[in-house]
Order: structure tokens, then sequence, then C-alpha cells
């Protein structure tokens, strides 16, 4: 394989999540101990004698005894030690997971870890390619044809450096007695399978995209630097203090009332899906799903933050304020988050919008605040911005907090929807069925795709809706008043 090391690597040194690959090396060097780790001998594939393998349930086995853990999740420990890269299968090289059966893997050699910092690189992936048609004679999986067919296409003006450097690689493997070509064929490959996954896989090293810089590297020390030193450190000195032992028991009072809803500290139902590959956890918990589950509608009574940061609880909140005919407050609310959140085009429209429709006198859904708030909103509406709103938003959000929100824990619209909660039973799976959703397994949609479905439902939502032509035709008149005085130029 031709690697170069000459460009710097802006991408998994510079990710804290990486930090983990540091962890899973350290635990991979004990299992590799001759006296205390997995026990590795020669092993038969076929008609080839493999040198130093080892199998899946041995590895199973070794890091449930290890870190003390049931078969199941050791299992999927081992899955991410495959699908990382530091373990590599010798028989099924499309799926990178730990089969709790007699299946061979090797170890990796540190060559082909993650942590050396080297870009993966098309020329590469080229030769790799260019290499298996030459060996295969043109019988490539489907995904690999078409990548090969792209990068001939994209650098057909140095394809025969590609071709030349596959051949000589190709000579090179020959020469090699059987077992070493057979065992370094299967690090290759392993390696392009968790750097070039497969479609409909997910990738482990997804790194997303690059940091511009290092923030591990020494600021250069100008007076710029010593100036934000000192605004940081006169802010810390007057920031309110308390003492240690009350945010200590304020840490224990958070940790005792979100343990149980925490699918890592505590039992998922009705599965783990992080084990499990079963989606009927994500399925349950939807976002605006019709009847949630009775652990989700607890956590609405933590707190008023917990019910809004709910989609589903909002809209029983939602159901509840409008019986009490105060449905413009929730309303009020959700524009000024969706101001803040939403593009920087639509800002001062919707800032306007939400001026005429909740502030304005005689608005339609007016709603009551103290004079001096009224007084700083409509000042700063003058030059709008995200955060324009906040002053009006934080008096609403107390005052549902406060009022609101306590009548609504004892209204019999909480308590029906509570009576109505579904508690899903635990699901328990056997080796075959954890086989077969492992099979099924599909990565999740990308949050770009996410919200332009969410724009698109919008979209649909607003073409559905029916038209106001006074708005539409007093905006027509704005326009035409705008455009006059260019035309008069």
């Amino acid at each position: 394989m031709t690697i170069r090391n000459a460009l710097r690597d802006h991408g998994q040194r510079y990710r804290p999540r990486m930090a983990c690959l540091k962890k899973a090396e350290k635990v991979l060097l004990e299992m590799q101990d001759p006296c205390t780790g997995v026990k590795s001998q020669p092993q038969r594939l076929v008609i080839t004698i493999i040198p130093h393998a080892i199998t899946g349930e041995d590895i199973i086995a070794w890091l449930a005894d290890r870190f003390q853990i049931d078969a199941q999740e050791a299992r999927s420990f081992g899955s991410m030690l495959v699908a990382l890269g530091y373990i590599y299968p010798l028989q099924d090289h499309k799926r990178l997971v730990i089969k709790p059966d007699t299946s061979l893997y090797r170890f990796q050699t540190p060559y082909f870890w993650p942590t050396q910092q080297w870009p993966v690189e098309d020329t590469d992936y080229a030769i790799y390619l260019a290499k298996r048609n030459i060996r295969k004679k043109g019988i490539l999986e489907l995904h690999e044809q078409e990548q090969y067919n792209h990068l001939h296409k994209w650098m057909n003006h140095k394809w025969d450096f590609v071709v030349m450097q596959a051949k000589e690689q190709y000579r090179a493997a020959k020469e090699r007695k059987k077992p070493d070509r057979v065992v370094f064929d299967c690090q290759e490959r392993a390696y392009w399978v968790v750097h070039r996954p497969p479609p409909g896989t997910v990738s482990a090293m997804d790194y997303g995209l690059d940091r511009r810089t290092d923030p591990n590297t020494d600021e250069t020390q100008t007076p710029d630097y010593y100036e934000r030193i000192m605004i940081f450190t006169q802010q810390s000195i007057m920031r309110p203090r308390v003492k240690s032992s009350v945010s200590i028991g304020a840490l224990v009072k958070y940790s005792a009332t979100y343990s149980g809803h925490d699918p890592f500290l505590s039992k998922c139902l009705p599965s783990n899906p992080w084990l499990t590959d079963d989606t009927t956890y994500w399925t349950l918990n939807m976002s605006n799903v019709e009847i949630p589950t009775k652990m989700r509608v607890e956590r609405w009574t933590f707190s008023f933050k917990e019910l809004l940061s709910d989609p589903r609880g909002r809209d029983d909140f939602r159901l509840f304020l409008k019986k009490e005919f105060s449905g413009e407050n929730l309303a009020f609310w959700e524009g000024c988050e969706d101001l803040k959140w939403g593009t920087a085009v639509a800002m001062r429209e919707k800032a306007e919008q939400i001026y005429k429709t909740f502030l304005a006198r005689g608005a339609p859904r007016w709603i009551n605040i103290d004079g001096k708030t009224m007084e700083i909103t409509v000042k700063g509406l003058k030059h709008p911005h995200r955060y324009v709103l906040d002053a009006a938003q934080t008096h609403i959000y107390m005052l549902m907090k406060k009022d609101s929100y306590g009548r609504y824990l004892k209204s019999p619209v909480f308590k029906e929807t509570l009576k109505k909660a579904i508690c899903p039973e635990e699901h328990k799976f056997n080796e075959v069925q954890l086989e077969q959703n492992a099979r099924n397994r599909r990565p999740s949609l990308s949050p770009i795709i996410i919200r332009q479905q969410e724009q698109e439902q919008r979209a649909k939502m607003a073409a559905n809706a029916p038209v106001d032509i006074t708005q539409v035709m007093s905006k027509l008149s704005k326009q035409g008043k705008e455009m006059g005085p260019h035309h008069s130029k």
C-alpha cells in the first residue's frame, strides 16, 4: 500500500470523541498479552494454516471476564473494536461484527490502526481496487466496481501510475508464502471496509467536518490575548458562589432524578438499541408519537424546561392552555424560539409578524407583559435581531412556569395522558435474532436531510392552509411603494 505522511491530518487527531481510540488500544494491548490475554493459536482456514488466529467466542469470553459484563455487552464492545479496525475477520469480510462462535479473527497490525494519523487518500484506494481487479480478473463487488469506474474516470490522467503500482504490489504479494499472503489480503481488505464502507453500513470512522484549527496548540500571547484573560478573570470574580456541599447536593439530586431515565445507566425498555439494533425504542419515543411512554411522561414532571423541550409534551401543554384560554403564551414563546434559531433572511419579517400578532395594541393574540418589558422590546424592534424578544420571552416563560405549569400537572389533561401512557415490556433476543437485527442495521438520516424534510413538510402545510387575501394585498402594496421611488429615479 502506498502511504504518504506529508499531509497533516485535521480529522481524528483534533476530535475529542476519538480519545476513545487510546483506551481501545490499551484494551487491545491487554488482549494481546501472552499470559493474560486472549489465547491465539494456528487455525486452519480451508486448506491454509493461519498463525495467531483467535475465535469470536474467545474474544467475547475474555471481554466479559475482564470487565465483569454480560455476554451481550461484551459482544457489542467486541464489535466496536472490529468496526474501528483493531480486529479483523478472516472469513466474513463484509460485516464488521464479532460472532459468538468459532469464526476466526486476528489482531490488526499497528500499521493499520486509526491513530497512525495519515490521511486515507483516493489514490491508495484506487491502487487497492486495481490490485483486486487484477487478482479477481475483473469480478469485483458491486459497490467496488462503481468506485473503480468512478476513480478510473476521475484519475484518468494518472491511471497508468495506479495500474503500475497495483501490478508491482500484486507481483510482490505472489512471492510471499500463502499464509502471509492470505493474512495481508485480509488485513488490507478490513482496512478499506472500515475507511471506505459499503453503502448502507454505518462507518465508525465518520468524523464529520474537519476542524480548521487545532484546539490543542498554544495561542500566541498578544495584547488581545491578555485582555481576554483579564475580562474572564473579572467575570469569574464577580460570579456568585455557592458552598461545595450545596453544589454537590444538587448534583447528587440531579443524578438520582435522571439515573432511571438514562438508557446507559439503567435498563432501557423495550430493549437497548445500541446493543440489540432493535429500533422499537426509537419508534416509541418519536417526537410526535400519538401515545407516549410512561417514562417519557414522568420526565415532564421534573421541570418546566423538560416539558417544553419535548415536542409531545409541548402539544399536551398546548391543549391544556387552550382549555384555559391562554394558548397565546405558548404560541408567543414558540415564535420567539423560531426567530432565535431561524434563518437570518426572514428575521426582520418574523419579528414584525410576532409584534403584530402578540404585542401591538389590538393584536389578535395579545399577551400581558409589564410596561418596562414592553418598552425594552419596542425599542429593540427598531433594529431587530435574533434576541430582540428575549426580555418578553423570559417574562412569558416565567409566567407559564410559576402559574400554568403547576396547574397543568394537576389538570385532567395531564392525568389522562399519564393514564394512557404505555409501559413497554422488555424484549429478550436470542443470538439468531441479534444477528438478524445487526444484518438489517441501516444508518440514520443526516440532520441536513431531516431539516430539509421538515421544511418541505412546513411548505406543504402552508400551501394547504387558507390564504389571507388582506395580508397578500398589503405585502403587494408595500412592495409597490418600495419599487416606486426606484422607477422614478
